[in-house]
């Protein structure tokens, strides 16, 4: 049985269950991991203040990668051990191809969601669902206009965040994005969003670098994902694990598929990984 001494863990589609919902078995099977002196790490799109409450108070949680790996937060000292932003200029221009389009989107930085109000004012067109809407409307600050409140602010961007309504159009920029701005890296998270970070902020190597600081080797890591911005991650972690709600391209990437975010597959696998041979 291979020695994992790290266990990161997206959370929508992941750690969750489909109603944004940590199950008690998954709960308990984390305090185990953590209690056999294990680090848990969320891993997530969201910024720090924008996971679930449920998450943040988990006592055992020391360290969180967040916004695809644009930054990771030491929880108990309250700061910021490394990130990876996009510069202010790049994200304007990203924005302006996106005015192009028949999106919405917004952005992340210093910690927080923003976005131009008349964007913001139509987010019930764009949501893929009651749970998207209900973050884009609580975890966004409304702007006049965001393009120009980033020219004021003269400061990096923590990531870039679009939902469409057409599938087919989403599917043509997911694929036009990479290679217009190939600095920066392009994934989804959600049936209906693209998310764009630097090239270097991704879970990835936010993983990487995260164990290095902690002097964990990278094979001693197992990783949890289920849409394309988990890929890096699992396959950086020494065990990449792919649910069975995952993403098509997720599980080629992993090294075992688990049951589903609603079948409690986070303790199934770590049940498979940890504890296979206990009674």
């Amino acid at each position: 049985m291979r020695k994992i001494r790290l266990i990161a863990l997206d959370l929508d589609g992941t750690l969750l269950s489909s109603d944004k919902q940590l199950s008690d078995v998954n709960r308990a099977a984390l305090e185990k991991a953590a209690g056999e002196g294990i680090e848990i790490v969320p891993a997530t799109g969201r910024f720090y203040r924008g996971m679930p409450e449920v998450i943040r108070k988990l006592k055992f949680v020391n360290y969180v990668i967040s916004v695809n790996g644009a930054e990771v937060y030491d929880v108990r000292e309250k700061k910021t051990l490394c990130g990876c932003e996009i510069p202010f200029e790049r994200a304007v221009a990203v924005m302006e191809r996106l005015d192009k389009t028949d999106v919405i989107y917004d952005c992340y930085q210093d910690g927080w969601g923003w976005m131009t109000e008349e964007l913001y004012n139509k987010a019930e067109q764009y949501a893929a669902n009651v749970h998207s809407l209900e973050m884009i409307k609580n975890l966004r600050t409304p702007v006049p206009n965001l393009k120009d409140c980033l020219k004021e602010r003269a400061r990096g961007v923590q990531k870039i965040q679009v939902f469409f309504k057409d599938m087919k159009l989403r599917e043509r920029v997911l694929n036009s994005l990479p290679a217009e701005f190939p600095d920066l890296v392009v994934t989804t998270s959600i049936v209906n969003n693209i998310e764009i970070n630097s090239r270097e902020a991704t879970k990835g190597v936010a993983l990487e670098k995260l164990a290095s600081c902690l002097g964990i080797p990278i094979a001693e890591t197992l990783a949890f994902g289920d849409d394309t911005n988990d890929i890096s991650m699992l396959e950086a972690a020494g065990i990449g694990v792919a649910m069975g709600n995952s993403d098509e391209k997720v599980k080629k990437s992993a090294d075992y598929i688990t049951c589903g975010c609603d079948e409690n597959g986070v303790a199934e696998a770590l049940k498979h990984f940890l504890w296979e041979n206990e009674k």
